[in-house]
């Protein structure tokens, strides 16, 4: 043996060499072997640690409770006040990842989210003016679509990334599994994250602007009367005359008889979230909307993404509360 050493765990000494414990203090660590120095600090690693399995049992079942509790009040705030809870839910959104990304020197992401609030604070602007442009509906939901495909492109390539890379498929490539692996999460993080921020922005701008135009109000009846030529979510003619300046597109009737520009009743469904008419709020049947099963995947994806939600917004402040927590109860 190179070296002598003993320490005492829960009451015990353990003697790995010879000599007394006195001498175990003064050790060269230089003259031990790699496992010695291993034992040694396994054994130190125990005694420093001796006694916190009540302390962790504590703080986990702090947060099991924290959560719980944290879920309810979340569920009753969003059915009480959805409207103060959304706005709340898309600031923390926002500005969550912002500051963990400044704090880490993220400037890649730190880039596109400057692009893509510049873009959003323009189309949310447009869109919250009175009287509304008439192209503005259409511009917003081009944005938000525009903006939705993307992260849906973004989220698929990332995945297949991170399965590829799990299955040894970037070995063929002579790509490092942990380069292959960063970049896949990369993807799927921007796709996942600017797809919850767009629709929630989005919502917010549906909202707006079907209330402007009239024809739609969240509570109580519309302030104007919906003529069967009239689509209710851009208040433009459906059906014009070759002399009409107007748009021309594909309509959609929904079971409530309603007509619609197939793309603006797409863009209320999907971009903004909505699964009723816009006038008189009868409940939308996206299964016959989405009869084509290339187009499924899109209403799946946006569920995925109104769950995604919770995970971003409000878990750190959970977890920020339990640490604070502990840290009261001086479990830290």
């Amino acid at each position: 043996m190179a070296g002598v050493f003993e320490v005492e765990v829960d009451g015990v000494e353990h003697d790995h060499g010879h000599g007394h414990h006195d001498e175990a203090q003064q050790i060269d660590l230089s003259q031990l072997s790699a496992e010695e120095k291993w034992r040694l600090e396994h054994a130190r690693m125990h005694a420093k640690h001796k006694g916190h399995e009540a302390m962790h049992a504590e703080m986990v079942l702090i947060l099991i409770v924290t959560l719980v509790i944290a879920q309810l009040l979340l569920v009753q705030w969003k059915q009480r006040h959805p409207k103060s809870y959304n706005l709340v839910t898309l600031f923390q959104m926002w500005v969550v990842p912002l500051y963990f990304t400044t704090k880490l020197h993220w400037w890649r992401f730190l880039a596109t989210w400057f692009i893509f609030s510049a873009v959003t604070a323009l189309v949310t602007f447009r869109a919250t003016r009175k009287p509304l442009d008439c192209t503005t509906p259409r511009l917003v939901y081009k944005w938000f679509l525009l903006l939705y495909k993307m992260s849906y492109t973004t989220g698929i390539m990332g995945y297949s990334v991170v399965m590829f890379t799990l299955f040894g498929i970037n070995l063929i490539f002579r790509i490092k599994p942990e380069d292959a692996m960063d970049f896949g999460v990369s993807l799927l993080f921007y796709g996942l994250y600017y797809g919850v921020l767009g629709r929630d922005f989005a919502e917010m701008c549906a909202d707006f602007m079907a209330s402007t135009v009239g024809y739609y109000s969240a509570s109580g009846m519309p302030t104007k009367h919906l003529s069967d030529n009239i689509c209710a979510v851009c208040g433009q003619q459906i059906l014009v005359d070759v002399s009409e300046e107007g748009i021309i597109e594909n309509t959609y009737r929904l079971s409530c008889n309603h007509v619609f520009h197939e793309f603006c009743i797409r863009g209320w469904c999907i971009v903004g979230k909505k699964q009723t008419c816009p006038y008189c709020k009868e409940k939308v049947d996206l299964k016959r909307m989405f009869s084509n099963p290339w187009e499924r995947p899109h209403v799946m994806y946006g569920q995925l993404l109104d769950w995604l939600r919770y995970l971003v917004a409000w878990q750190p402040v959970i977890i920020g509360l339990v640490q604070g927590i502990n840290y009261i109860l001086g479990l830290e």
